[in-house]
């Protein structure tokens, strides 16, 4: 097992890719993922998905209830993650799904599903050393809000990485207050700012994720959020379209609003995200584009695109439009 300490980490993070002169030396025009991670790795690693059972501030009444309005966790986890199993059961699950191809490779835990900061640190901690325990898994990527952090817990994570890695992936989702408001997130923008903040500054990998095309949200909206997340002390930036996902508040919102809501074709996306990405921090890790639900609970239509060949397309786009991350930051 590799072992990664506090001030390695920073240094691969903060020593990065100095815009364009260094992204065309990769042959990429944006700082990707997967070069990242084999640099900093130096070998294949594979997150699994784990449901530990968590709630949210907005499903229970600290904030509100229902949880956001496009909300249905059913869409993103994986079918060996569910809270039935325990941490452990999930994980050798997870591990015998990816296994056949790769026998050799390592795994991150990922706690995935609501909000995974969302419990007394007691029962926290336990939770994210039964995955720790297993002999594959080198470190920890927790989902959460910006509003279910505390200093307690990242100093228990500065503490963690001086063995493992550790990513706190917090859900932006917008920068807009109103956007946040109509979602029901139950936290506003601030908040998200001041987590972002606090989580770097305690020396912890600081991931953060969009949503594109959320509702009533004009292509200006979309690129202001590049050009607000830019200031913030972020590693790695996940995007992904709006999926309208069936029995959801959102879908109800779609059939009575039509209006609200615009569905970008795949070409359209692409144009958008590279647009997002002229004005995007060229230190920032991309670590996704899009996201892909399953078919049957989708409402809006699927573009019939598998992720690599979704960014194949996104990086031919970029050469024709020679342009690339950072353009205009």
């Amino acid at each position: 097992m590799f072992i990664y300490t506090l001030g390695s980490m920073t240094n691969t993070f903060f020593v990065s890719l100095q815009r364009m002169n260094n992204l065309t030396q990769r042959n990429r025009r944006y700082n990707d993922y997967p070069s990242f991670s084999r640099k900093y790795f130096g070998e294949r690693v594979q997150k699994v998905s784990i449901n530990a059972g968590f709630t949210c501030p907005n499903r229970d009444g600290k904030t509100g209830y229902g949880g956001c309005t496009y909300c249905n966790n059913q869409s993103f986890n994986p079918e060996y993650c569910s809270e039935e199993r325990s941490i452990t059961e999930q994980i050798e699950q997870g591990i015998r799904f990816f296994d056949h191809k790769y026998k050799t490779q390592k795994y991150l835990a990922y706690f995935q599903a609501y909000t995974n900061t969302y419990e007394p640190i007691e029962k926290l901690v336990a939770k994210y050393e039964e995955a720790l325990h297993h002999p594959k898994v080198i470190g920890l990527v927790i989902g959460t809000r910006p509003d279910c952090i505390s200093n307690e817990l990242l100093t228990y994570f500065n503490t963690l990485q001086n063995t493992y890695y550790v990513t706190v992936e917090y859900g932006i989702e917008s920068t807009l207050d109103s956007t946040l408001e109509f979602i029901n997130r139950g936290h506003n923008y601030q908040n998200t700012v001041d987590a972002i903040n606090m989580t770097s500054k305690a020396g912890i990998h600081t991931g953060a994720h969009l949503i594109l095309g959320l509702p009533k949200e004009s292509r200006e909206d979309i690129l202001g959020h590049a050009k607000r997340i830019s200031k913030l002390p972020l590693h790695t930036i996940k995007l992904h379209q709006l999926q309208l996902i069936k029995g959801t508040k959102m879908a109800h919102q779609y059939k009575e609003h039509p209006e609200w809501f615009t569905f970008y074709s795949a070409d359209e996306y692409i144009d958008l995200a590279i647009d997002f990405l002229e004005y995007l921090n060229p230190e920032f890790i991309v670590e996704r584009f899009i996201s892909q639900s399953p078919t049957e609970l989708l409402v809006n239509k699927i573009w019939g695109l598998k992720n690599f060949e979704f960014v194949h397309k996104l990086e031919k786009r970029l050469k024709d439009r020679d342009t690339w991350q950072g353009r205009y930051f």
